[in-house]
């Protein structure tokens, strides 16, 4: 048994994140004498059906809990350090069409809580809690149901906690580290299958089904985000949808995708050919993509700023779009005139965690600078965070050809050789990166995915 299989043989540490997030509140001076209350994800009927519409469980929830039931609560008792799960009581009418559903004693011995009681005794425990032993509560407003109420508490504080809870989920203890790990290893076995059908298929459709299947028989039996599996000139539609073209006369496939693990991401890319062989121009644009991604990974360290690894991926881009002839001018001019953004326009990276874009990394998105507006990380990485890296170069001719209109901005671009490269689509090669403590080697590489 693999030693992240061994992680997993764990139970979730529910309890220690309770933890961490009620010291993100308290530090900051919030009362201390409080109770944070949430609630898991409902079941919802599909509209015009009677069937329940497909479940994903409430990230917030999940983290403090562990638990993926639906129409779930919790309660964590900050000065005493009790953390109670709420599970749905049986109900013999549904036992008919969906079986037993967890007991007490069952999510008592799975998840780490201190107690486990039914919902319906959700107020009952909350008055418990009440004045003359705890005198707030925290909450996320939108996610409280109308039931229930918080009149046994002095106060409430309802603008903190999914503040507290986002910017936790930043730095991954080493159970979170072996879920995103986990889901990593099984993408890689997907990416690979994937790549494999590419050699007698003839729709997208039949690389996006090796890649799903591949997944679910495994064990991920959820994606982490939808599929992106594009060929030809799709390859430069950074979140093409459509997975259904045909296969004919088309150079490149760019997939990307990943599986999610116990509520844990993989974001994994990977650009190839489609006749097992590169063109030319193809080769020029993915070794340069490459080059970027290698120059970044020696940037990476605890407390590095993002920004600047970020701006190293676009000097590294304009050196060798230089080199192929695409563009023309000095390299700081081409810098100073964001001509890059042009051929890279999406940033750099993004955490990565129970989300594909996992929380706390504070986009600016109304950043005037077309170099940052898209990238969702800024200032300091810290130890313990996973982030992607994920540089690319596209030939998009609604972003490209607005630029070649604009005479300020045409000068640094060579029409003529763009002709050979429209065809290449784009490449973007990306990886899921866990930053650690210098002493512990800066960075490791979670993603084992083959590269060409």
């Amino acid at each position: 048994m693999s030693l992240t299989d061994t992680t997993l043989k764990e139970k979730y540490p529910a309890k220690a994140h309770c933890q961490r997030v009620a010291k993100y509140l308290t530090d900051r001076g919030l009362p201390s004498d409080a109770v944070i209350y949430l609630e898991a994800q409902k079941t919802r009927m599909v509209e015009d059906d009677d069937q329940a519409d497909h479940f994903r469980q409430r990230r917030y929830f999940f983290y403090l809990s562990g638990c993926k039931v639906p129409d779930a609560y919790l309660v964590y008792n900050i000065p005493q350090n009790i953390l109670t799960l709420f599970i749905p009581p049986i109900d013999p009418e549904s036992v008919i069409w969906a079986g037993l559903p967890e007991s007490k004693e069952e999510a008592l011995a799975k998840y780490d809580v201190d107690d486990v009681l039914y919902t319906n005794e959700v107020n009952a425990a909350l008055a418990a809690y009440g004045p003359r032993k705890t005198t707030s509560v925290y909450a996320i407003p939108e996610q409280v149901s109308e039931h229930i109420t918080f009149l046994p508490f002095v106060g409430t504080e309802l603008s903190s906690l999914r503040e507290a809870i986002d910017e936790c989920r930043v730095i991954k203890d080493t159970y979170e580290v072996a879920l995103i790990r986990k889901a990593n290893e099984i993408s890689t076995l997907a990416h690979i299958e994937a790549q494999k059908a590419a050699s007698t298929a003839t729709n997208e459709e039949q690389l996006y089904g090796a890649f799903i299947g591949t997944c679910i028989s495994n064990g991920a039996h959820e994606q982490a985000y939808h599929s992106i599996c594009a060929t030809g000139h799709s390859c430069a539609t950074l979140h093409y949808i459509r997975n259904d073209q045909p296969l004919r006369n088309r150079l490149n496939v760019l997939l990307d995708a990943g599986a999610e693990y116990d509520c844990y991401c993989a974001d994994i890319t990977r650009t190839f050919p489609l006749s097992g062989t590169f063109t030319p121009e193809s080769q020029t644009i993915y070794d340069l993509v490459k080059e970027m991604q290698e120059s970044c990974f020696d940037m990476l360290y605890a407390g590095m700023n993002w920004e600047d690894v970020h701006e190293n991926a676009h000097k590294v881009a304009i050196k060798g779009l230089l080199k192929a002839g695409i563009l023309k001018g000095s390299e700081q001019e081409l810098l100073e005139k964001r001509i890059s953004t042009a051929f890279f326009p999406h940033g750099l990276g993004h955490y990565l965690g129970m989300d594909t874009h996992d929380t706390g990394g504070h986009a600016n998105y109304e950043d005037p600078d077309p170099m940052f507006k898209y990238l969702r990380v800024r200032g300091q990485v810290p130890a313990g965070a996973v982030i992607t890296v994920e540089p690319g170069i596209y030939f998009c001719r609604f972003i490209i050809e607005p630029v070649l209109e604009d005479p300020e901005r045409a000068k640094y671009i060579v029409k003529e050789a763009l002709d050979k490269y429209w065809d290449v689509g784009g490449v973007r090669i990306e990886d899921d990166v866990l930053i650690k403590d210098e002493k512990e080697g800066g960075w490791e590489n979670l993603t084992d995915t083959p590269k060409l």
